[in-house]
Formats: C-alpha cells, structure tokens, sequence
C-alpha cells in the first residue's frame, strides 16, 4: 500500500513537472535572426554609423529596426517607461536630445541573434500584441528595438519616411532638434552668442581676444566684432560675457584688479562692429533725456547718479537726485550689493536708494524720480532687497520678511505673492505674461522654481534644481543642475512643459525661438530653435 501511494505521488510530480516546463516555455522569448542593415541609415540628418555603435541599427525579416536607448529615443521625440504591471511604454513626448554615437573600438558582426519580448507593450496608449505583429518589436543587447514600419513611424508619430536607392533610410521627426554649430573648437572655451542670424564667438591669440561673428556658422567667412588687449597685470583673465540690452548684443569683460580695474561695457551696432559704451563699476539706463550712469564702485558715497544729454560727452551732464541719497545699492550694515533694479517708465526712474551717512535708517527704499523736474518720492517706507517693474506694477522682496510682494507704481494696493521666503543672494522672480515666478534656495544654493497662485498654495514647477533662468518670448528656460537627466527644461508662460533636452549645459544664451548651448562634456556649441506657439 505504501509503495502505491509512493508511486502516485511520483506520478503526480513528474506530471506537474512537466506542465510547469510547458508554461515556461510558452512564455520563453523566442530566438530570430538579424543582422545589419548594407544600407544607409539616417535618423534627423545623422547618418548612423552602425559597423562600430554598440546599439546598431537591425534588419529583421526586411524591416529596419531601430534601439530605444535613452538617447535614441529622444533625438527622435519619444520617452519610454516600463513598470512590472503596465509593461513597455513608448510615448511621444515634448523632448530632443543631440544624436549620440554609442561608438566602440570593437566592430560588429554582421548578424546576430534577437528575441521577441513577451511582456504588455504600448505605443502612444495603443495596445501592441507582438505575438501577432508581423514585425514584432524586439530585444537585442538589453535594448528593445521597434520597426520602422510605415504605420509605427508614419502613422503613430507623424515623422517623414522617405527610402532611396542611394541614400537608403531616411528619418525625419518633428521635434526641435539639437543641432552642433560649425564654430571653431576654441569657441567653447568662452562665451557664445546667437543673435539677429549671427554667431558670436571669442578667439584669444595670446594676450589678445578677438570677438568674431559668422553668418550660419560659415567659419571661413568671419567677421572681427572687436578686439582688445587683456590686462595680465592681477593674473590671466580672458572671459568676456554677452547679453542683450534694449533689442541690441552687448558684453563685457573686467579689465585690472578687483578695486582699481573696472569692467568695461561694449555694444555691438548693425553693421557688427562694437564700441566701448561704458567703463567702470556702474549700472546705466538709456532715458529720453540722455544716459543716466549710477555710480557702483568700491567706495560708494551719496550723490551717485548722473544724467548725460543723448549725444554729448559725460563732462556735459549733471547730477540729479537728493544729494543726501545712496543710488541703485543694496546696503547691509556697512556693505553694499550693486542692485540692478533701476528701471525707466517714461520719464521716471524708479530706484533703490539709501540715506547717507549708512548708519541712517532710512536703507534699501524705493524712489521715483521725475527727469523733467528733479522731483525725488519715496514709493516704500520700508527696504526692499530689489524690485522690478512690469506692466505698470512693482514687484519687490521686502528686507523684513523676505517674501514677494506686489503693488501698483505709487506703493499702493500691495499684496503679498509668495508662500515662500527668497531668502538667497541667488533668490529670483519673474512676470510672464500676468504670471509670477520665483526661486527658493536651499542651504546649498540650490534652486527650486515656483509659480504663484493667490487662490491656493503655490505650485512647484519641477522637482530638479536649477542653475540659472532666462525668459524670453514668454518662454522660461530652465537650466538645470549637472547631474539631472535633462540639462534644459523650457515651459510656457502657464508653467506647461514645452521642451525638455537631454543636453548637459555648462552655458547658454537665448535669443527669440532659438537656444545657443554650450555642451557640459566637450565643450561643443548645440543650436535648438524652439516652435512658436
């Protein structure tokens, strides 16, 4: 009897055996054949090297395959996501990334084999059964591949699909691209502009920088902007900054040392040479009645604003304002921070001032000045640490609470903004279009960016820190902290996300629709023109 229930008990086992064995070999991805394509590949202008990449390009059942690699997936406008329950996502999303070689030194066979993946797989929210598909996606080098089938590339994502006997496989998405500039490799060394269809670069020969620009990165056609000789006197120092001021390129660069040097202000005309405007430590503004200097230099005493008739020289001006006041600073104890604040409203400056002597309490206040009578009123009776002015209300950080407030160009009507303190030197905000943004630094500098909204608590707009903000044409471009899994994130002047790029930055610079990007590993300048809305 005991032998008998032993030998049904085997039974049992070698039979249960047996249909686990079935059920894992059902779900076993099948192994196919592939080789490389003997044609040309090219996917948004990069022709595909695929005889050296460690994730080439495939051929199956005469299909063209394509890698979903990071990288690849966003040169093409596509993020993927894969969760144990939901399986493989491939989603068409607002991102781009320059093309990435994933070269090797070991070159590839010219076949191999592939499996056919089992798990749920989804492309733009329709359900894929690659058990049935023709051209079934597949899974190589621990990438999954998809095919470029007219109905994957064409019809789900919209890219243009073109073959040609001589040229083979081209691929064109509709993303924005990050396009590599044909500028010289020095170029990356320094800063970079874009402007008006022009690259502006620096070359430094020696004890020499030479500012050059080219039209449509055509190097051997360069233009000298200008050219100075650098000041070795307190060390080497060959960086030089572009910006834009008043619809025109401008830049700067420090000549001598930290108290006697001065930083020297250069504006690039219309026909692409550029002149010294200013010199010193200062902050300017063009007004109607002429260019209004205020004084910013290590030594800073009351009277410090000057008026110049447009045209003449600075000996033919005058100065204006209480004599009694400190301008356009930022004074803590007996330390002052150059402000930036100062801004033009047809004929009123409005700016920060401070009694002088100091040590009067009277600190960090804002004024107006009317330019027609001299006539100096005070706008706030308490200190600000900057303010700014955009469609005829002043938005300022309050020096005893560290909180954005807004009110209308008198002082009146104010209201607080923020949920949270600007607490930071590197603390900013900005109006886009009615709406209000602003950053909040950690202990470690490290910024986050928030929106304001007065009904409910204030929205955080992304979860990476950032390094810097820029605006420009209702857009804000975000660039982030080294190390992130985007370098620049751009979103609309609701706080929509409108583009991200994979690109590392270590600069930018930002003119209309475009963003000129200096790469964070090699140093190599990337154009990405952005859609307009």
């Amino acid at each position: 009897m005991g032998k008998k229930i032993f030998t049904l008990v085997a039974v049992f086992i070698v039979c249960l055996s047996f249909m686990l064995v079935g059920e894992e070999s059902f779900a076993v991805e099948k192994s196919v054949k592939v080789r490389l394509p003997k044609f040309n590949v090219t996917i948004n202008e990069n022709k595909i090297d695929n005889l050296y990449r460690k994730y080439p390009l495939l051929v199956y059942k005469n299909m063209t395959y394509f890698p979903m690699t990071w990288y690849d997936c966003r040169l093409l406008g596509l993020e993927t996501k894969w969760t144990q329950d939901e399986g493989f996502k491939i989603i068409q999303s607002k991102v781009t990334s320059s093309y990435v070689a994933y070269k090797t030194k070991h070159k590839n066979r010219n076949s191999y084999n592939a499996t056919i993946p089992t798990f749920k797989i989804t492309a733009n929210g329709n359900s894929i059964d690659n058990s049935k598909e023709e051209y079934p996606l597949l899974s190589f080098n621990n990438v999954t591949y998809f095919p470029l089938t007219w109905e994957f590339a064409h019809d789900t994502f919209g890219w243009e699909y073109v073959w040609d006997k001589s040229k083979g496989l081209m691929i064109k998405s509709n993303n924005p691209q990050a396009k590599t500039v044909n500028l010289p490799k020095y170029a990356g060394e320094n800063d970079v502009a874009v402007f008006n269809g022009y690259y502006y670069f620096v070359e430094t020969v020696n004890k020499t920088n030479k500012v050059y620009r080219v039209k449509d990165s055509n190097i051997y056609n360069k233009e000298l902007v200008y050219s100075y000789e650098i000041d070795t006197s307190y060390g080497f120092n060959n960086s030089l900054t572009f910006y834009k001021a008043d619809k025109t390129l401008w830049f700067y660069y420090h000549s001598g040392g930290a108290v006697m040097g001065s930083d020297v202000y250069c504006k690039v005309n219309n026909n692409g040479k550029a002149r010294i405007e200013e010199s010193g430590y200062l902050d300017f503004k063009n007004t109607l009645k002429g260019k209004l200097d205020i004084g910013q230099g290590p030594s800073q005493s009351g009277n410090n604003l000057w008026l110049t008739p447009t045209g003449q020289e600075r000996k033919n001006g005058k100065s204006i304002g209480n004599p009694n006041l400190i301008y356009g600073c930022h004074l803590e104890g007996t330390g002052y921070n150059p402000n930036g604040s100062t801004t033009v409203v047809n004929d009123d400056i409005y700016i920060l001032a401070s009694t002088y002597p100091i040590k009067d309490s009277e600190q960090n206040y804002i004024y107006k000045i009317n330019l027609n009578t001299n006539e100096t009123i005070k706008v706030t009776n308490f200190g600000v640490e900057n303010f700014k002015i955009a469609n005829n209300t002043i938005y300022y950080v309050k020096d005893e609470d560290q909180y954005l407030y807004s009110s209308n160009l008198d002082g009146t009507n104010e209201k607080r903004l923020s949920d949270n303190k600007l607490s930071g030197y590197y603390d900013r905000y900005y109006e886009v279009d009615g709406n209000v943004y602003y950053t909040v630094s950690d202990k470690d500098e490290n910024l986050k960016l928030y929106k304001v909204d007065t009904a409910k608590e204030d929205t955080l707009v992304l979860k990476e820190y950032l390094e810097n903000i820029k605006i420009e044409n209702n857009k804000i471009i975000c660039t982030l902290l080294s190390g992130e899994d985007y370098g620049i994130k751009v979103f609309d002047k609701s706080g929509d996300l409108n583009l991200a790029i994979t690109d590392q930055v270590s600069d930018s610079f930002v003119d209309g629709d475009k963003i000129l990007i200096t790469s964070g590993s090699d140093k190599s300048i990337k154009l990405v023109e952005l859609k307009s809305n």
